[in-house]
Parts: structure tokens; sequence; C-alpha cells
């Protein structure tokens, strides 16, 4: 389940929920008990693998070897 992001407009607090993409647009309320709250967008950062070898760039032929010939 995806954790979503949220902004209380009358406490000014952040908070997370974990709930089903099918209530990503269900009204949330805040730990305080306050209704007037808004979704934030969040952004996920992907790498690739850090320090990790390069794989080889590819060769000519089936195979680069002497079996083609």
């Amino acid at each position: 389940m995806p954790t979503y992001a949220y902004r209380c407009r009358e406490c000014t607090g952040t908070f997370e929920l974990l709930r089903p993409m099918s209530e990503s647009s269900a009204p949330a309320v805040c730990p305080d008990g306050h209704t007037d709250t808004v979704k934030l967008l969040t952004t996920v950062a992907l790498t690739g693998a850090a320090g990790g070898p390069a794989a080889p760039a590819p060769s000519g032929g089936c195979c680069g070897g002497g079996c083609c010939g």
C-alpha cells in the first residue's frame, strides 16, 4: 500500500497515511481532528547501483568468439 502525505490547513502540520490506491483521493483527517487538509505531491528518486561494475559493451558477431566463420 502506498503512503500519502498531507498538510493540515488549520494547524499547518504534515502527516502521512498508508492507504490503498483506490482511496487516494478520499478526504483525510489530520491527527488533531481537523478536516481541512490537502494532499501533498511527493517525489521518489531512483538511482542505479552505486560502485558496481559497469556492464561490458556489446560486441559484434554471434558471441564475440571464433565460432562464426
